[in-house]
C-alpha cells in the first residue's frame, strides 16, 4: 500500500541549490550535515567516546560523511537500513606544485580525476574550491565561485580533422588551465588562494583544490521536464538521502523498525580504496561502535548486520536517442520514468532476486514508479559501492539510481522528477 509522497518538485528545486553549495566533496559533506544538524543531528568525533543515547547523529571524515538516528526502542541488536552514496565526481585536480606555464600564459597544472569526459572541460568558465591544511593542523573550506580558470580548445583551423577523425586530448599536455597573463611564479596560485581565505599563505601547508565550472545547474525543455547541472553523479544520491533520513528522523519512533542510515563515502569515481572511500573501514567502524555504544556485544552485531540491508544509489545510463544500439535491447530505462534497479549477474552491481524485492517494496510503499537498468552484454559494466559494501560487510546490498545522460560530464542532465521520485523511494525504505 503506497503513502503519500513527502517529496514533491520542490525538492529539484532544493536539489540545484545543493549542487551549488557543494562544489567539492568537502563542501557537500559539510552541506549535509548543516542540513542534519536543522532536523536536530548532532556530530559525534571519532576520537572521543560514543555513548548510547539516541536521537540522530553523525560523523565526518575528510569527503565522506555517516550518519543515522537511533530511536527510543531500539535494541543493540536492531538492523540497520543504509542509503550509501558517493560525493566525489570525476573532474579536474591541483597538482602538488600547482604554477605553470608558457608563451606568457599562466597554467594550473592539475591531474584528470575519476573517468571525467575530457572534452566537456573545453571552454567552460571555471572556478576553483575544495579544502586547505594549515599548519595548525585545522582545515578550512574555499570556494571561488566565479570565472577563473579555463581549458581552451584548439581553433579548428589549426586541427581540421577535430570534427572529422574525433577530438583528440592529450592529459597531460592539454588539460592544463590558463588563469592569467606574465612570468610564472612558484607559489601563486597558493598565494592568490590565500588571499581569497583569508588567511596567511604561510600558513597553509597542503591543499585539496578543484576547479568546477560556475554556470549554476537550470531547468531545461519545453516544459522544464529536464535538468541540467554539475555533479549530479552522485551529489543527486546524497542530497535525497539527506532529505531522507531527515524526514524519517522526524517521524513518530514507534513507527521505524530499523536504525536508518546514510553513508556518503568519497574516493568512488578512483576505486573506493582510501580511509574515506567505501572499502575502507568507516561504514563499518561507525555501525560497530553505534552497537557497543548501546550496550551490545559481538552477537549483537553479528545480528544487526544479518537483518542490515543497504541501498547503494548512484546514477545509471538512460536510453540515449542517439546511440540506442549502446543500449541493452530490452532494458530502456527513461528519464523521469522513476529510480532504476541495476542488476549485474557478475556482480559488478549486488542486486538479487531478494534485493530486488526489498526495493519494489519501498517503490510501492512510496507510491512510485521504478524501472531496471542491465548492460549491453557487449559493453562492459561499470560498478559502483554495492559489490564492495556488500562484501566488505556481508550486507545484503542493492544497487539503484537515477537515470542520467552525459555521465561524467560538467554538466549532465537528469528527468525534473526523478530527484523527488528516488527521495520519495529512499524515505520509505529507510522508514522500513
Amino acid at each position: 500500500m503506497s503513502s503519500s509522497p513527502r517529496f514533491d518538485r520542490g525538492h529539484t528545486d532544493d536539489l540545484m541549490a545543493f549542487l551549488m553549495a557543494s562544489p567539492s566533496p568537502y563542501h557537500a559533506v559539510a552541506t549535509a550535515a548543516a542540513r542534519l544538524e536543522k532536523a536536530g543531528f548532532r556530530q559525534v568525533e571519532e576520537t572521543a567516546a560514543w555513548d548510547g543515547t539516541t536521537g540522530g547523529k553523525y560523523v565526518l571524515r575528510g569527503g565522506a560523511i555517516v550518519a543515522w538516528y537511533v530511536p527510543e526502542d531500539a535494541g543493540a541488536h536492531t538492523p540497520f537500513r543504509i542509503v550509501g552514496a558517493h560525493t566525489d565526481s570525476p573532474n579536474l585536480r591541483v597538482k602538488p606544485l600547482p604554477d605553470t606555464g608558457a608563451y606568457g600564459w599562466r597554467q594550473v597544472a592539475v591531474e584528470i580525476y575519476g573517468g571525467t569526459l575530457l572534452n566537456t572541460w573545453l571552454d567552460r568558465d571555471l572556478g576553483l574550491a575544495g579544502r586547505i591544511s594549515l599548519r595548525d593542523g585545522t582545515h578550512r573550506l574555499v570556494s571561488i565561485d566565479r570565472p577563473l580558470l579555463r581549458v581552451p580548445q584548439l581553433a579548428v583551423h589549426l586541427d581540421r580533422s577535430a570534427n572529422t577523425d574525433g577530438l583528440k586530448l592529450d592529459r597531460q599536455k592539454h588539460m592544463q588551465p590558463i588563469w592569467g597573463l606574465g612570468d610564472v611564479e612558484e607559489g601563486d596560485l597558493i598565494r592568490f588562494v590565500a588571499e581569497e581565505a583569508g588567511v596567511d599563505a604561510e600558513d597553509i601547508t597542503g591543499w585539496d583544490l578543484m576547479p568546477h565550472p560556475v554556470e549554476p545547474p537550470s531547468y531545461l525543455g519545453r516544459d522544464r521536464e529536464l535538468v541540467a547541472g554539475p555533479r549530479m553523479d552522485n551529489l543527486l544520491s546524497v542530497h535525497a538521502a539527506t532529505a531522507a533520513l531527515a524526514a524519517v528522523a522526524g517521524q513518530p519512533d514507534a513507527e521505524l523498525p530499523y536504525i536508518p542510515v546514510m553513508a556518503a563515502f568519497d574516493h568512488e569515481e578512483n576505486g573506493s580504496q582510501s580511509d574515506t572511500g567505501a572499502d575502507g573501514p568507516l561504514l563499518g567502524t561507525v555501525l560497530e561502535r553505534s552497537v557497543f555504544a548501546r550496550g551490545g556485544g559481538y552477537e549483537d552485531r553479528a545480528r544487526a548486520f544479518a537483518g542490515t540491508v543497504c541501498l547503494s544509489s548512484d546514477t545509471g545510463h538512460a536510453i540515449h536517442p542517439n546511440y540506442a544500439e549502446r543500449h541493452d535491447p530490452t532494458h530502456h530505462p527513461v528519464v523521469n520514468g522513476g529510480p532504476i534497479l541495476k542488476v549485474n549477474v557478475n556482480m559488478r552491481y549486488a542486486t538479487d532476486g531478494g534485493g530486488r524485492s526489498v526495493f519494489a517494496a519501498a517503490c510501492e510503499k512510496a507510491g512510485v514508479p521504478w524501472q531496471t537498468f542491465v548492460s549491453n552484454n557487449a559493453m562492459p559494466c561499470g560498478t559502483t559501492i554495492g559489490p564492495i559494501t556488500a562484501a566488505r560487510h556481508g550486507i545484503k546490498t542493492v544497487d539503484i539510481g537515477v537515470a542520467i545522460l552525459s555521465m561524467h560530464s560538467a554538466r549532465e542532465l537528469c528527468g525534473a522528477d526523478d530527484p523527488y521520485l528516488l527521495a520519495n523511494a529512499l524515505a520509505a525504505f529507510l522508514a522500513g
